[in-house]
Formats: C-alpha cells, sequence, structure tokens
C-alpha cells in the first residue's frame, strides 16, 4: 500500500478518487534514514485531493480535477520557514537555548524560542533570567535527562529527554498513541446536512474553501500550516492571539499568507469571541489538549452551541494517555520517539531534513477539515478532526502504510490493488529555487515557498500577503 493511500484511507476518502492523482517523485528531495520524502508527498497530495474533490462538489462536476504533486514543491514547502527571507534578511529559526544539551546520562532537548518558556526553562534549574548558554549547560551536565525533564515540565517549559525507538516503543505514551487511528474523525452531533454555495464551473479559478469562515487559534507550525492551506484554498481565515501572546516575527511571516491576525483576551472580550464563533463554519486549535476548554472550546461544548461547525484539532501528544496535557513541538517528538537517534545516534542525535511532523500533519488537518466539509454537505453533523504529531511520527517510524503479511487489515484502510496514483520521475532535486516566489507586503519584501497543494484549475498562490500580527480586528469581513 502507497503512504499517499494509507493517507488517503485515514481521511475517509473514496478510494476511486486516487486515479487523479500524479506525483513527480525527485530524488534528493527531503533526504533521510526515515521515508521522509514518501510521507511528505502523501500529506500534500491527500490534501490536494480533498480539496479538488470539494471543488469539484461545489462545482456540480462529475470528475474530480486532475491533482499535480511534486516532490520539488513539497520540499520546497516543507522547508517554508528556511527559505522564506523578509527584504532579503534569513529568518531566525531556533533561539540560543533551543537546542540538544548534554547530561550526567545522556541528553535532552529543550525548546525555549518564547520569552516565557525561555523564563521557566532557567527557573527549573534554578538560573538567574540573565544566564548563558554556558550557564545552562554546566547546571545539565549534573542532572539526569530525565529528571530533567520532568523538572522542566513541572515548572511549564518545555524539555524532553532522548530516547531510542526501543524506549519510545516501552513508554505508555507511545501505546496510547499507536491504538489511535492517524486521524481521528467523529460526528458530534445530528446537525442538517450542510448547504454550500456553488462555485461558478467556468470560473478562472476554484477555490474549494471560498465563502467559509475559519477561526484561527493556533500557534507555531502545524496548526499556522493548516490555516494557511485553507486560506490558499479561498477561505476566510481569521487568527485570533492573546495579546500578551505575541507570535515569532518570522513564524508569523511565513504562516501568515492568505490570513487576517487579531488579538482578543477571550476572557474580557468574552461576547466579541462568542460574535466570531457564531458565524464561523471551522474552528482550528493548536493549543495543548484541554487549554482552551475553559472557554467552551470543548468539541462538544462546541457543537451544542453551535451547530454545524468542524472542530480541528493539533496537539502534540494527543489528547490521551499520561503525556495527553503536555506542551511539545515537533523538535521535542522527534527527541521523545526516537527519530533523533535514528537520524543520528546516541552520542549524536540527529533531526529529520525538516520539521515534517508539523508540516505533514498540517496538511492532513487541513485535508481532515476539507474532507468533513465534504461529508457534511450529503450526510451532516457537527465533525471533529484531531491529529498528533506523536501519531505522525508512529506512521513515519513504524513504517508508512505498509502492513506485515501477517497481520490482519487494519478497519478501513484500502488494501493493495486497489487505484494507485500516476507516478513519473523527474529531474533530482536541486534546491528550492523553481519552487520559490517573491512577493509586496506590508511586512517587506518576501521571498518565500510557493504553495504545494495543486490541483486543475485551482489556485496558485495567496490572494494576499501576511499582515502585521494583531493588525486587524477580530471581525469577519
Amino acid at each position: 500500500m502507497t503512504t499517499i493511500t494509507y493517507a488517503w484511507s485515514a481521511l475517509g476518502g473514496d478510494p476511486a478518487r486516487l486515479a487523479r492523482l500524479t506525483t513527480v517523485g525527485r530524488e534528493g528531495a527531503l533526504p533521510a534514514r526515515l521515508p521522509v520524502r514518501q510521507l511528505a508527498r502523501a500529506c500534500v497530495g491527500a490534501c490536494a485531493l480533498a480539496a479538488a474533490e470539494l471543488a469539484a462538489h461545489r462545482a456540480g462536476r462529475a470528475e474530480v480535477p486532475g491533482v499535480l504533486v511534486d516532490d520539488g514543491a513539497v520540499a520546497t514547502a516543507f522547508h517554508s520557514e528556511r527559505v522564506l527571507q523578509v527584504d532579503g534578511r534569513a529568518p531566525t529559526l531556533f533561539a540560543p537555548l533551543s537546542r540538544f544539551w548534554r547530561t550526567a546520562d545522556g541528553s535532552v532537548r529543550t525548546h525555549a524560542n518564547y520569552p516565557h518558556h525561555r523564563v521557566r526553562l532557567l527557573g527549573a534549574l534554578g538560573l538567574p533570567a540573565d544566564a548563558s548558554a554556558e550557564d545552562v549547560a554546566g547546571r545539565l551536565a549534573e542532572r539526569s535527562a530525565r529528571e530533567t525533564e520532568e523538572a522542566v515540565l513541572g515548572a511549564g517549559g518545555l524539555a524532553v529527554a532522548l530516547r531510542t525507538p526501543r524506549e519510545w516503543r516501552a513508554h505508555p505514551q507511545a501505546a496510547e498513541v499507536a491504538a489511535r487511528p492517524l486521524v481521528e474523525r467523529a460526528r458530534l452531533d445530528s446537525a442538517p446536512a450542510r448547504v454550500l454555495p456553488p462555485l461558478d464551473p467556468a470560473a478562472a479559478v476554484l477555490l474549494p474553501a471560498a465563502g467559509l469562515r475559519v477561526l484561527d487559534l493556533t500557534r507555531v507550525l502545524a496548526g499556522p500550516v493548516a490555516t494557511r492551506t485553507l486560506a490558499l484554498l479561498g477561505a476566510d481565515v481569521l487568527r485570533v492571539d492573546a495579546p500578551w501572546l505575541p507570535e515569532l516575527p518570522d513564524q508569523h511571516a511565513d504562516t501568515g499568507f492568505g490570513k487576517r491576525s487579531a488579538t482578543l483576551d477571550l476572557t474580557a472580550g468574552r461576547d466579541t469571541f462568542e460574535e466570531l464563533l457564531r458565524t464561523a463554519d471551522v474552528v482550528v486549535t493548536g493549543y495543548r489538549p484541554g487549554a482552551l476548554d475553559r472557554f467552551g472550546l470543548a468539541p462538544r461544548a462546541l457543537a451544542e452551541r453551535h451547530p454545524g461547525l468542524v472542530v480541528a484539532q493539533v496537539s502534540a501528544w494527543g489528547g490521551y494517555g499520561p503525556w495527553g496535557g503536555r506542551r511539545g513541538f515537533d523538535s521535542l517528538v522527534q527527541v521523545a520517539t526516537g527519530i533523533a537517534v535514528t537520524e543520528g545516534s546516541t552520542d549524536r542525535p540527529g533531526a529529520l531534513p525538516a520539521q515534517a511532523l508539523d508540516h505533514g500533519t498540517g496538511y492532513l488537518l487541513a485535508a481532515a477539515v476539507l474532507r468533513a466539509l465534504t461529508e457534511q454537505s450529503y450526510d451532516g453533523g457537527s465533525r471533529l478532526v484531531r491529529l498528533a504529531l506523536a501519531r505522525t511520527a508512529h506512521w513515519l517510524t513504524e513504517g508508512t502504510g505498509v502492513r506485515r503479511a501477517d497481520q490482519a487489515p487494519e478497519p478501513g484502510v484500502i488494501q493493495p490493488g486497489g487505484p494507485r496514483p500516476t507516478a513519473a520521475e523527474g529531474a533530482p532535486y536541486a534546491g528550492p529555487d523553481a519552487w520559490l516566489a517573491e512577493t509586496d507586503g506590508p511586512l517587506g519584501r518576501l521571498r518565500h515557498a510557493r504553495p504545494a497543494v495543486s490541483f486543475a484549475g485551482g489556485p496558485t498562490d495567496w490572494a494576499r500577503p501576511p499582515v502585521p500580527w494583531g493588525s486587524d480586528p477580530a471581525t469577519w469581513r
């Protein structure tokens, strides 16, 4: 079974649609010991196919438009935060305290890109706010990796001990993750079928998400990649952040294409927030599980107040198991799940060639939203779709859709012999230049990755460049 077949099955897609998909392979794209290129191609391909399916449905077309997935475009898109330039300036990716450290018995990876995470990390280590990297290295050399992990977690910071693949498999969270589907999908109620305004089949560009309002309550990468993709496809995406938690500027520029950006205190501005929810079609959250429930954002609570919503959630570890409420980022998930050891060694941990867990999960999340909208148009119901970086990591490390012959087939998985994408081999990947564009906007002149999601008649670029963080009112257009 191909990786795209597996991903499309996990989304509940009709296997016959796979015949509409063509892939262009390029050696040298996303090189790694693990099959990162295949996973990335599958995530983007499934998203593009879901977009084409919804576009055909809204335009009244009997046949889904052809979908093209090019490894070059995918690899460049998976490096979007790295290839970005703002007025010729390269982005800042990781802060000085976001790195691997040697401990008394191994290694630990910390994440301190945000100022509040840096403060919590230093506090957990008993260091002052102005401590240097040398101070941190000295303190960590005296501690065990697991002790550091628990201490920093207890202080609200982010640190994960390096684990081998075998150590992760023995962890109770790994068992919880492996027991879940790649894409969790649920119908929350019996709301009537969604009536989507039809698209003009003769339009120059088909925008499958046109007219839909997406409330974006995500941060960092996976969630913003999903909502950036929905914005590409025509959705009115409004990102809302707490006024006291500004996004990192380069990160905001990279994932802000096509969106508007507002700030809102969800407690003091509760009436404004409820008005946004009242006419939203999709709500996407990317905070740790349960963090937003006190604002009435638990999926069933949302569906009760606003029947017909699509609720999409993404987290690091999943909303279950002993790590269900933990914060996390792509780099930390790679370390915990054994990927860093697989791509390097216990002495010299490595990393994937891109933040592939973030990007891949983001495209799958967008695909899940698109498929939920298509299903709603036939069957109704408020919908919940949920993904986790750790579950995507399990897919990558334990086999991208291929099962041993002695295992029973998973429910709903398309078996070998069904429709498969058409494949072609292109020139080797020589770098991102062919898939870059330049756009002028309020943030300056941006060099950025072109969209990787592509189908015949679909959009080839975002309708608007990113705007300064928090520069829009917290209202729909």
